[in-house]
């Protein structure tokens, strides 16, 4: 993994939330790898998720997207 500075927008953001990081949703009772970090506006309903997680179940998959306050380091379960 490439240790770029982080932008401007993810400062507020907890150090181990970055792209590669392994984490784990609670909420799923599963852990998944962040592929990236980005605001995302919902076409359905033009809400706007600020530095939202997309994430991929590791070994592949149908990538989700969840607000940067659910996922938790994944081996602090």
């Amino acid at each position: 993994m490439i240790n770029a500075p982080r932008p401007a927008s993810h400062k507020d953001l907890p150090t181990w939330l970055r792209e590669g990081a392994r984490v784990y949703l609670p909420g799923r009772d599963r852990e998944a790898i962040v592929q990236a970090i980005a605001d995302f506006e919902d076409p359905a309903t033009r809400r706007l998720t600020k530095n939202a997680v997309f994430l991929r179940p590791e070994g592949g998959g149908v990538e989700w997207i969840v607000a940067p306050d659910i996922p938790r380091p994944a081996d602090h379960r």
